[in-house]
């Protein structure tokens, strides 16, 4: 194809709302490639990328476009062919810095190459005009023309007539002469006259037929800028192959990733599953359990009522006891009293019976 990718980035791609001619209108859902082509055999730089195989920039670069940088991550460039304004978002103020300045020096490149091709025309037609110069004598004869040559041969047959009428006896033959050069030039005049009507007609049918060549031309015009606009499309599907390579290439990859995260994120799956039977596990246990505790609870429960009905007979036997031991006390006071009482006596008695 003689187009070759020389410049790749990648970037978020929008357009120009070709209503409101103010709101941008994202032609990518994501970051695409975006890359800058040369065509050798025409000297023609271009923008292209491609969503899929949707070409959503084709900008040919001209001398008179200007890239212009609006955020610090955020260029655009109006491209007059297409009647429309193209904008870029890039990840990074650098990406947009190297983009700009490919932008200019693919321009300057672009105005070279346009003053060059310029000068090779100028050089190629100088000589066809001098070429062309001696063949404007060789013109069509017009009415004009005709006209004019018919003025010019009257005055000179009366010059070349007049002289020879002075010898007296030369005037009959002369005049039988002159009157064959009359008749002669009257019908070299009449065919001159059927020629100038004929060449009028011709004009006339070829000034009709450069009209209606000019509509086909024009039409021919129109349909070769369509089959170029055709051919420039798939020039730009077929010219990045190494681009859509490359994505393919990074796709894969991607898909790799995807692969490998995707079955790692089965084996967690797995895991989460196997955690969950065993949390089932843990929940039936804790069920059990939660049952079990429920039973211990009532029976808990029993036992401090039983607990509580023992300290109170406890209570009421402590009291018993108690009052017993008081009693028992009191007993113990009243014997320990008596038997006071009963040694003195046995005492008073031994006394007596020692006395006696």
């Amino acid at each position: 194809m003689g187009e070759q990718p020389i410049f790749s980035t990648r970037a978020h791609v929008f357009q120009i709302d070709p209503n409101t001619k103010k709101n941008w209108v994202p032609t990518s859902k994501h970051a695409v490639t975006v890359s800058y082509f040369f065509d050798c055999t025409r000297n023609v730089y271009r923008i292209i990328s491609l969503d899929g195989s949707k070409a959503i920039i084709n900008s040919t670069i001209t001398p008179n476009m200007t890239f212009t940088k609006t955020s610090q991550k955020f260029g655009q460039w109006a491209d007059s062919r297409a009647n429309t304004v193209y904008g870029l978002g890039f990840s990074s103020e650098s990406n947009l810095a190297k983009f700009a300045e490919k932008f200019a020096e693919f321009k300057e490149a672009a105005r070279i190459a346009k003053e060059k091709s310029q000068e090779k025309m100028e050089l190629t037609s100088t000589p066809s005009q001098q070429e062309s110069a001696p063949g404007d004598l060789q013109s069509p004869l017009t009415s004009e023309s005709i006209n004019g040559t018919e003025e010019g041969v009257t005055p000179d047959t009366t010059q070349h007539t007049e002289p020879r009428a002075e010898p007296s006896h030369n005037a009959l033959p002369f005049s039988h002469s002159s009157s064959n050069i009359n008749k002669h030039w009257e019908a070299e005049l009449e065919a001159l006259k059927g020629n100038n009507a004929k060449l009028t007609a011709a004009l006339l049918e070829s000034t009709a037929n450069v009209k209606q060549w000019k509509q086909q031309l024009g039409a021919y015009q129109e349909e070769a800028e369509r089959l170029h606009k055709r051919v420039t499309e798939l020039e730009c599907v077929s010219g990045q192959t190494t681009v859509i390579k490359s994505q393919k290439t990074e796709l894969n990859q991607t898909i790799e990733e995807l692969e490998s995260a995707l079955k790692a994120k089965e084996e967690e799956l797995e895991r989460l599953k196997a955690e969950v039977e065993s949390a089932n596990d843990f929940q039936s246990q804790k069920d059990s359990l939660t049952q079990k505790l429920q039973d211990m609870e009532s029976r808990n429960q029993t036992l401090e009522a039983q607990l509580s009905d023992l300290e109170q007979r406890l209570e009421s036997n402590q009291q018993e006891r108690e009052a017993f031991r008081n009693s028992l006390r009191s007993l113990l006071e009243l014997l320990d009293g008596k038997l006071f009482e009963l040694t003195e006596l046995r005492d008073t008695l031994g006394k007596l019976l020692e006395n006696s």
